[in-house]
């Protein structure tokens, strides 16, 4: 998919490629949410990048597999920001495009997500934490 939209685009250069959530079910319905519906923002924690992974940057393209592994799309990031997860604005979470697409929600969910990541990966999980907050435009499929 990469080496496609390079040669229909004329673009050059690297991609990152990620999986979203937890588990195959997570993952594919987020990516679903790209590709037909309003997901248009996603969150990480800041503690996942580092000298070999740098924290995302406006400009980078995003290859995004579905549940199975099989990439899905190609999206490039128009937005980043670092922050404690209790930052999160209104339109950001209504841009990731997941539940009820409310502030509270998100809270709700992403509280329960990066807690289910705190406890197996043995760190500690505070609404302070330093989060990404990430939008991005789809750029393929077209």
């Amino acid at each position: 998919m990469w080496r496609a939209y390079c040669e229909a685009t004329g673009h050059e250069g690297d991609c990152v490629v990620i999986r979203f959530g937890d588990s195959p079910g997570m993952a594919e319905e987020l990516a679903a949410l790209v590709l037909f519906g309003p997901k248009r923002a996603t969150a990480s924690l800041a503690r996942e990048y580092g000298p070999d992974e740098p924290l995302p940057a406006v400009g980078d393209h995003v290859l995004f597999l579905g549940g199975d592994g099989t990439p899905r799309g190609i999206w490039r990031t128009t937005d980043v920001r670092v922050g404690p997860l209790t930052s999160v604005t209104d339109s950001f979470a209504h841009d990731e495009g997941e539940g009820a697409r409310t502030r509270d929600s998100w809270l709700a969910d992403h509280r329960a997500y990066f807690s289910r990541q705190a406890e197996a990966e043995g760190f500690a999980f505070h609404d302070g934490i330093e989060t990404v907050f990430e939008r991005f435009e789809l750029v393929w499929p077209r």
